[in-house]
């Protein structure tokens, strides 16, 4: 969570007093642990559901899981290669693990064991992940910048990025129900809901138009999504109509619908995530749109390429711009 310090000189500084502090801004609604509550419901229904955590059952809301299904929660220790790996085993015997741990520890220490054990042989496991891109203050060490870039390349890997509470909640029987690995980013705790009010339906492999506007289109993943139909209001009190197109799997893409938004003519397209401008969303749209000799002036919202400070999340999300107020400001430029 967020406090306030007060300075001798009585100025007010957010300082970051937990690992993991909210996204949620004050008065937002919000769901708790969205993700411990939806697996343990599917439990319920599933008996093959198991869940597995490197010691951080309690930091990815596991913890919900563990109470309901005791018998099915295994707790592997600080030791991620063997928490991969015994999903695996598992997998095997018919089992659908539900592997956690922080997306750091999964993407630079498992990536060989997630790789060869699980998506080589196209296991049945779902790799569910606390701490994407910048949702943490305790700088690079827990920070996962680059996960996107590190398992786009692998193949079988389906890759989700859920924008808010409710996305989470529809997510995780969806892929339970896919054969095969999935990597899913994961904001826990008190998470955000946002996407009740478009009428939302989350569909693996599907993005969706939130938002329609003529002078620029914003295709936005993850968390980036709230903050770009935030930035969207603000914007159309200046007369900038916004569009937002919400891409919650980042592998497969929609082509499809990306081509088919992209290509109306007059607008700017901006991509948006909470990654690194290196080899996430935005590398990936680029791609397709230049393969297809689709051309629409293109920019990108994301994080730089370097290791990030540690500190407050909103003073950083100012830092680095992907808060509501830098997304608004970085679009206002490119006008």
């Amino acid at each position: 969570m967020n406090r306030v310090n007060t300075t001798e000189s009585g100025t007010k500084r957010l300082t970051t007093s937990a690992m993991i502090a909210s996204i949620a801004a004050e008065g937002q609604a919000t769901r708790a642990a969205p993700f411990g509550h939806a697996l343990a419901a599917l439990a319920n229904q599933r008996s093959d559901i198991v869940g597995l955590s490197a010691d951080l059952s309690k930091y990815t809301d596991l913890h919900i899981f563990a109470k309901a299904h005791p018998d099915r929660f295994y707790q592997m220790g600080m030791a991620e290669q063997l928490l991969m790996s015994a999903a695996a085993g598992m997998a095997r015997e018919g089992c659908v693990p539900f592997a956690t741990t922080y997306a750091v520890f999964a993407s630079r220490r498992a990536y060989d064991f997630i790789c060869m054990a699980i998506a080589e042989e196209n296991l049945n496991v779902k790799i569910v992940c606390g701490l994407p891109g910048l949702t943490t203050g305790y700088g690079p060490s827990h920070q996962a910048t680059d996960d996107l870039a590190i398992f786009r390349a692998m193949p079988n890997l389906m890759i989700v990025d859920p924008c808010d509470a409710l996305e989470i909640e529809q997510a995780v029987p969806a892929i339970a129900e896919h054969q095969g690995p999935v990597y899913m980013r994961l904001l826990r705790g008190n998470v955000p809901l946002v996407l009740d009010e478009y009428g939302y339906k989350f569909e693996i492999g599907k993005a969706k138009t939130l938002r329609t506007g003529r002078d620029v289109l914003i295709i936005s993943t993850g968390l980036m999504t709230m903050r770009s139909l935030e930035a969207a209001a603000q914007l159309q009190k200046d007369g900038v109509d916004v569009a937002v197109l919400h891409v919650p799997t980042i592998k497969p893409l929609d082509e499809h619908t990306i081509l088919s938004e992209a290509r109306k003519s007059g607008r700017l397209v901006v991509t948006a995530e909470n990654h690194s401008i290196i080899g996430g969303l935005g590398e990936a749209v680029a791609g397709l749109l230049l393969r297809n000799g689709v051309t629409p002036t293109f920019r990108q919202i994301a994080l730089p390429d370097a290791f990030l400070d540690a500190g407050a999340l909103p003073t950083l999300h100012d830092r680095y711009g992907i808060s509501t107020e830098a997304v608004c400001a970085q679009i206002k430029r490119w006008m």
